[in-house]
């Protein structure tokens, strides 16, 4: 059954006229005389024009990659924009926006800056890891938006499928389930996109910034029903993706390169059982949550005091303390042999 979209967007958004950028009105080709550019490129990537707003040949590539339409995607600039577009198309001041806390502070961020009330569902600490509190899909149901981080930074803790359909079910009609899968190639389960059809009102939310090494190039995807994807076009910004970041995206979706990054990705694996086995040895760790991410999370005695040790010896680690319910908590990245030699060897030198 086909969705009304258009009836969750803010009504401003559907009153505009989206702006029609020279690039989007008509392709690079022939003398380009409608864009105010500057006719004299400085080197052979022709900098001087500005770049197709949405290319044809990265979206193809990026559908491919997830199992996807064209159609349902939207290319943005990091995660981030996307978290933006959705809170600022579908939310008025005064709705709510559910996160769960501890995760990402952006989903909150772009709730309270767009003037959106931000309700909290906190996971639940087990002694295996973290768990979505018994009323979630209750407290969703009252929200214009969900968003739900798996594998969730930073617990790495990862969503079971039956809680996103309850959720899913208790905003139908009402609002949209946001899940976030930054992390979901560090993940055994298949990942959310495979129930897109299934759940109308999901969105999906994909980046190249960690598994495939491409965080500096600040490129994400929104993943969602077309008419979703049609009203975040509305205000996105003309020209959000740079060439460069577009060469460099393409190059890393080649496939000697992805068969590079399974290689990597095999490694780092091998890195973090190394890290686990070790953090497993020391007296002083109080709890420890691998989860299923490129990093893991450690309770200590003194976080502050453990970071700053950390600093002088030439790592960086992130406290999580100011986090709900991770107090003492330290976040620990998983870097190449090397770097996890390194870290291994101080923690086995440091006391609490």
């Amino acid at each position: 059954m086909k969705r009304d979209y258009d009836n969750l967007a803010r009504p401003e958004v559907r009153a505009l006229t989206p702006y029609a950028s020279a690039r989007a009105l008509a392709d690079a080709a022939g003398i380009l005389l409608n864009a105010n550019e500057n006719p004299f490129s400085f080197d052979d990537r022709h900098l001087n024009r500005y770049p197709d707003p949405q290319p044809a040949d990265l979206r193809e590539r990026l559908a491919t990659l997830y199992g996807v339409r064209d159609e349902q995607l939207l290319i943005t600039r990091g995660s981030d924009e996307g978290i933006d577009l959705l809170v600022r198309v579908f939310c008025a001041a005064g709705e709510s926006v559910l996160v769960m806390p501890p995760c990402f502070g952006m989903y909150a961020l772009s709730a309270r800056v767009q003037g959106a009330r931000v309700v909290e569902a906190p996971l639940v600490e087990t002694r295996g890891g973290f768990e979505a509190p018994n009323d979630l899909a209750e407290l969703a149901g009252a929200c214009k938006l969900a968003f739900l981080c798996s594998p969730n930074n930073p617990t790495g803790s990862v969503l079971a499928a039956d809680t996103v359909e309850s959720v899913c079910a208790a905003m139908d009609g009402r609002g949209l389930v946001v899940v976030d899968e930054a992390y979901v190639e560090f993940q055994a389960a298949p990942s959310f996109t495979t129930r897109l059809d299934a759940l109308p009102n999901l969105v999906v939310l994909r980046t190249l910034s960690k598994a495939h090494a491409l965080a500096g190039c600040r490129l994400g995807t929104v993943i969602a029903d077309p008419g979703v994807i049609a009203l975040l076009r509305r205000i996105i910004a003309p020209y959000p993706l740079p060439t460069p970041t577009v060469e460099a995206a393409l190059t890393a979706l080649q496939p000697e390169a992805l068969a590079r990054q399974h290689e990597q990705l095999a490694v780092l694996a091998e890195q973090k059982a190394r890290l686990v086995e070790a953090l497993g040895t020391l007296d002083w760790v109080r709890d420890l949550w691998p989860g299923e991410a490129n990093f893991v999370l450690v309770r200590v005695p003194d976080a502050r005091r453990l970071l700053d040790d950390a600093a002088a010896a030439g790592i960086r680690l992130r406290n999580q303390s100011a986090q709900r319910g991770l107090e003492e908590c330290v976040r620990i990245t998983i870097g190449t042999p090397a770097e996890t030699d390194a870290l291994i060897d101080f923690l086995r030198r440091w006391r609490a």
